[in-house]
């Protein structure tokens, strides 16, 4: 996967996933859902086409025969492949997750078990734990961490089983379609990029130099329901660029 792509599906991605949350949050002060949907709607749909026009104008400068690259796509690029399904799947969980059952159940022996089990293995929901309390924010937002912690975990798991075959199908995309940082760099960047997200997400350095608005607000539920997956999601990209800048044997 390029660079081009992989920026292009995390920034709808993000979009997307901030425009839900704030009809979530427009519906739940008390506002009809038939009128806060077209300013959402059009909003996200401006700052898609925002990051989409750099993402796109890099990946056709980057590419060889600029335009012509662009007429070769196929409908069946668009459909995602079985990793990509299940990750999208975890982010609608994610976000179902975030409005409905974590808001509505802050304690009781399957929550408990869950935040005590992510709490132990992961030292960003610790960060954010000791973060978010003294805001006196909570709201489901330690469930809601937890759970996506559980899910990015899952996802992680699941798609280093079948790293093998996506960094053979990653060779066979590059050789129609080379990737103009080539295989070696492209490799260099993503693992660098995973690290600093390991760093930010997992171990939580990030939480301790956000304001308390930050997690009342739009910002924060991406942090706490989105952020997690992103990083299982660039882990794997980068392991299997890694896996395909060598030779097959």
């Amino acid at each position: 996967m390029g660079v081009a792509r992989l920026l292009a599906k995390g920034w709808v991605l993000v979009c997307l996933f901030a425009g839900a949350h704030a009809v979530a949050i427009a519906v739940a002060s008390g506002a009809y859902p038939i009128s806060a949907l077209p300013p959402v709607i059009v909003c996200t749909l401006l700052f898609v086409a925002m990051g989409l026009l750099f993402v796109g104008g890099y990946g056709v400068s980057a590419v060889h025969g600029g335009l012509s690259h662009l007429k070769q796509m196929k409908a069946a690029h668009f459909i995602p492949n079985f990793n990509d399904a299940v990750f999208l799947a975890f982010v609608v969980l994610s976000f179902i997750d975030q409005i409905t059952f974590a808001p509505n159940h802050l304690s009781g022996d399957v929550t408990n078990a869950l935040e005590s089990a992510i709490y132990f293995a992961v030292p960003g929901q610790r960060a954010l734990l000791y973060a978010i309390v003294p805001c006196a924010l909570d709201g489901g937002r330690i469930f809601a961490s937890a759970f996506t912690w559980l899910l990015a975990i899952i996802f992680l798991c699941s798609s280093i089983s079948r790293l093998k075959l996506a960094a053979g199908l990653m060779r066979l995309e590059r050789a129609t379609h080379p990737e103009v940082l080539g295989p070696a760099t492209l490799a260099f960047v993503l693992g660098i990029a995973a690290v600093v997200g390991i760093q930010l997400l997992f171990v939580g350095s990030v939480f301790s130099f956000l304001p308390c608005s930050a997690y009342a607000d739009i910002p924060g539920r991406l942090i706490v329901g989105l952020a997690p997956l992103m990083l299982s999601y660039l882990i794997v990209a980068a392991l299997t660029a890694l896996l395909a800048s060598g030779h097959d044997k």
